[in-house]
């Protein structure tokens, strides 16, 4: 379980194509500190498993389901990415509830930069509109924001300096591919309405 708020601006420093699967080795001194072999990491909103550690770097095999479903496929050495541990019992929730289980990706529209933030308009695929409602939560490459406009087909977010100074939003360029995942309560809330809905009433007693 993540929060959504990134702690490290890290690097991917090697990539190893393995057919159908990819290993890859990234740099985050801050989230491998007391990290150990089988621990959670989130890179770029991917939760992914470390393999292997050492010097301030760790290692993770990334799955066909996992590439086919994100844009960590076009990742390779010397690509930035956002990183995050899981969130600690008893610490505070300072983002959303975040699972790092990516539901697809987008591309960055457009950028409008205004004095003291930014607004990014963000492509939206069709089967994700119905969770996306604006001032809802949305993780974008891991990062928790608030969604200020909610449209057919894309929504915008509103970046702070912080946001842009310390994640990979700050250096994303029109067309570039972020991950998504949505609201995990409103997908859960959608399941059990249609379920409802399609029981038969329980006979009279």
């Amino acid at each position: 379980m993540f929060t959504g708020i990134v702690e490290e601006l890290g690097e991917v420093t090697a990539v190893d194509k393995l057919g159908d699967a990819s290993r890859f080795r990234l740099r985050g001194p801050l989230v491998t500190e007391g990290a150990k072999h089988g621990d959670s990491i989130a890179v770029n909103g991917v939760c992914l498993t470390v393999v292997d550690l050492g010097d301030g770097e760790f290692t993770a095999d990334v799955m066909a389901e996992t590439l086919n479903r994100s844009g960590l496929g076009a990742l390779e050495a010397g690509s930035r990415v956002n990183l995050e541990r899981p969130m600690a019992v008893g610490g505070r929730l300072g983002g959303h509830i975040v699972q790092g289980h990516v539901d697809g990706t987008g591309r960055i529209v457009e950028r409008t930069e205004s004095e003291h933030w930014e607004i990014v308009k963000i492509s939206l695929p069709a089967h994700l509109t119905r969770y996306v409602v604006e001032k809802g939560s949305i993780t974008v490459d891991g990062v928790s924001l608030t969604v200020v406009d909610a449209g057919p087909d894309y929504f915008t977010i509103s970046l702070i300096p912080t946001t842009l100074a310390l994640t990979t939003l700050g250096i994303k360029e029109p067309g570039d591919p972020v991950n998504l995942e949505v609201d995990v309560i409103a997908k859960y809330v959608e399941r059990l309405l249609a379920a409802t809905a399609s029981d038969p009433e329980e006979p009279a007693k």
